[in-house]
Formats: structure tokens, C-alpha cells, sequence
């Protein structure tokens, strides 16, 4: 059994996207199956500094006084003083852990990483849950952006293994940052389907609150340009005009909001539209679940979390066939998917499940019975304890990292 050190940017209580969830379900996990696991991560207001919580201990690292707001403008200003103050945490939880494996996810906490990995001569395991070129349609447009792409690289080629989360980000993390593709292996997400099944009383309450008497439609996740929620606006005025009394559901915050809500004005369809900002865990699952269709019509998604999260919930699926969510969802077995980008498709995909609930509800039950088979936390986190194993075996691993390469136009492509 290993005894884990964690590094994530966020974590319970703090919840942006999710990655924290993701961490906070493999975390919990591999202690349930024996694993010692220690997550530092950043401080929340009112959290414990340090804390065994659910069989995991969570070391919380505290803002320091000088103040860089998290900002794109100051995103990497606050990234190296997040940095900084997570690497005084860590170092204060090696104090009282002999650990044997680091697991870092994402770009923001690689610093401390690599810091930490070389002081305590661990190996140093990576979870690439996402890529900046990926996040951009492949392109690397300013500093920023090659920035976060260069540090991504340096973190790709400093860990002994890369973890990703479908055979899509296998392809993008080996074509962007030329790692030895027998280093990256393929660990998905999982959900745990309890959790994301309200009540029958709780889902005829949300449909009371948001649908009324007609088809209910929905989406959930983070206001930005790559989510593709502007094609589900623009595909709204054909949907409300086949199905009477629509109402269409976003659920989430972002700094696109105010843009698709101004989508939402010039195509005269306010009194269809609904933005709830963030709703809680118990509110999510029942709308979820109230739903004729949950639509996911993401432009990038490296897995497609919310799919799964919106089947457990018992919600009908119209997807994008794009990166992992291709790998989720199977055409008409059990969902309905449409290429991204395209509002007519999408408009198309999600009318099928309105107009045909007994096929909608099929679909649902065979989603169902795949994520059980296939995304269940616990063989997950026996995945991920086996590239552990095989990181600790190889040992700590100082070599050099090749300078970064930028790829001129489209670095997908």
C-alpha cells in the first residue's frame, strides 16, 4: 500500500470545476481500499489548516498577505504565490509522513511538484486533466497561453507517469508535448451513481420550479467559450417552435455569462431561457433528473464528467461526438450525440429524446448499466494504485526536460 501526497488547486470546500470533485472521489477512494493519501491543497474561509476527513488528511495552505487576485490578467502571478504557500504545506505535512509517491494534477500546482519531488527524492506521478492548446481549438494565441503551455509540457516530462483520462488526451498529451507514449496510460473518471440520484419528490420539485407543463432541457457546467453553450442558445428558437412550452435550464457560472445571456436577448427567447448560476449538490442531481435532455455541447472535453453525472442522475444524454465524450457515449444506444459547432445537429439530437421518451428512457437504462460497469471509484483507484506501484518501482527520476516546442498554427492538427 502507498502513501500518497496529493497536490490540487482545489479541493472540498473549494469546488471550481470539476477536478475537485474528481480528486475529493480518487482520494477518498484510495484510502478506502488502504491506501495512506494526504491531499494539500489551497486554504478555504472557515476550513481546517489541517484535517483527517473522510479517511483522508487535508492539509490546507493559507493565502499568503501579498494579494494577486485569481484573474486571468494575474493568473500567473497568483499561480507561482499559490505555489509557494503549497510548497511551505507540503513540506510541513512531510514532516510527519514518510510519503512514497507524489500525485500532482494539473499545471497550477506543477512548481511545488517538481519542488517537492526533487527535495524528498519521491517519484512524481501527473494527472493531465486538460490541456491549454486543447482548451483553445489547438491554438496557443498569446504569452499566457504558451506560458501554461510550456509549464504543462515541463510537467509532462518531469513525472515518471502521466495519468489522462481518455484515449482523446492520450493522442493530444503525446502530440503536444512529444512524451514517450509508454508512459501515459489511460485512467478514466468515474462517478458514483448514488450520489447523483435525487428523489422522486425532489425531481418532480425541480421540474415544478424550472419546466412547468412542458419539455425541460438542461446543462450544467462552467460559463466559458469551450463548453459550447452558444450553440444550445442558438439552437433554442427551432426547439421552442416544435415543442410547445420549452424551458431550457443553464446551470453554472463563468465569465461567458454575460455574453450568452446577451445570446439569449437578441434571439428573443428570455422567458425560455433560465440561468440559475451554481445550484447545490442536492439541486443538481433533481434537475438533472427532471430533464427530457441534459445537452454537454462542448467544443473540448478531454472526458465529459457532467455526462456521466447527468446519466446517474437518470437524465436523457445529447452530446457532442468530440474527445472523451466520444469515448462515453454511443450514438443511439446510449445517448444521442451531434457534431460540435453545430446548433441545427444539436437542435436535432435533443428533439429525438423530446418527442420520443420511450427510446429516451432506453437509452437512459443502458447508460446506467455501462457507468456501473465501467466507472465505478473503486476499480478506478485500483488503476491509478497500480501506476503508484509502477512509478515507485522505476524510482525518482532527475532527468533533464528538452526545451519546450511551439508548434506553429494549429499544435492539434
Amino acid at each position: 500500500m502507498a502513501n500518497v501526497l496529493m497536490l490540487s488547486w482545489e479541493y472540498p470546500p473549494v469546488v471550481v470545476g470539476g477536478l475537485g470533485r474528481h480528486v475529493h472521489a480518487l482520494a477518498t477512494s484510495l484510502a478506502q481500499i488502504g491506501h495512506k493519501v494526504t491531499v494539500v491543497t489551497r486554504h478555504a474561509p472557515g476550513a481546517p489548516i489541517d484535517e483527517m476527513r473522510e479517511g483522508v488528511r487535508v492539509v490546507r495552505a493559507p493565502e499568503d498577505p501579498v494579494s494577486f487576485p485569481l484573474a486571468t490578467e494575474s493568473l500567473l502571478a497568483w499561480t507561482m504565490a499559490f505555489n509557494h504557500t503549497l510548497t511551505r504545506a507540503g513540506l510541513r505535512a512531510a514532516e510527519s509522513s514518510a510519503f512514497d509517491v507524489i500525485h500532482a494534477h494539473d499545471w497550477l500546482v506543477t512548481h511545488t511538484a517538481v519542488t517537492l519531488a526533487e527535495h524528498l527524492d519521491l517519484p512524481l506521478v501527473a494527472t493531465i486533466h486538460a490541456t491549454e492548446a486543447g482548451r483553445h481549438q489547438g491554438w496557443l494565441p498569446g504569452e499566457l497561453n504558451r506560458s501554461i503551455h510550456s509549464v504543462e509540457w515541463w510537467l509532462g516530462h518531469r513525472a515518471a507517469k502521466v495519468l489522462v483520462c481518455s484515449a482523446y488526451m492520450k493522442w493530444e498529451v503525446q502530440r503536444l508535448f512529444q512524451v514517450d507514449g509508454a508512459k501515459i496510460e489511460v485512467v478514466p473518471n468515474g462517478v458514483d451513481r448514488k450520489a447523483w440520484r435525487a428523489t422522486a419528490a425532489a425531481v418532480r420539485v425541480a421540474r415544478e420550479r424550472f419546466a412547468g407543463k412542458g419539455p425541460l432541457v438542461g446543462f450544467a457546467g462552467r460559463l466559458v467559450y469551450e463548453k459550447g453553450v452558444q450553440d444550445l442558445v442558438d439552437a433554442v428558437p427551432k426547439l421552442k417552435a416544435e415543442h410547445p412550452g420549452l424551458k431550457v435550464v443553464i446551470a453554472g457560472d463563468g465569465p461567458y455569462k454575460e455574453e450568452l445571456q446577451e445570446a439569449v436577448r437578441r434571439r428573443g427567447v428570455t422567458s425560455t431561457v433560465a440561468f440559475t448560476g451554481f445550484l447545490t449538490e442536492r439541486e443538481l442531481p433533481a434537475l438533472l433528473g427532471a430533464t427530457a435532455a441534459t445537452v454537454v455541447p462542448s467544443l473540448y472535453e478531454p472526458f465529459g464528467m457532467v455526462a456521466l453525472e447527468a446519466a446517474s442522475a437518470g437524465a436523457p444524454l445529447a452530446v457532442a461526438s468530440t474527445g472523451g465524450l466520444a469515448e462515453i457515449v454511443e450514438a443511439g444506444v446510449t445517448g444521442m450525440t451531434f457534431p460540435h459547432s453545430d446548433p441545427d445537429a444539436l437542435a436535432s439530437a435533443v428533439g429525438t429524446l423530446i418527442a420520443e421518451p420511450i427510446k429516451a428512457k432506453e437509452m437512459t437504462r443502458r447508460a446506467a448499466a455501462m457507468i456501473t460497469e465501467r466507472y465505478g471509484w473503486q476499480g478506478i483507484a485500483s488503476r491509478v494504485a497500480s501506476a503508484y506501484a509502477d512509478a515507485i518501482e522505476t524510482g525518482p527520476d532527475a532527468a533533464s526536460v528538452p526545451a519546450v516546442a511551439f508548434a506553429d498554427g494549429n499544435a492539434l492538427r
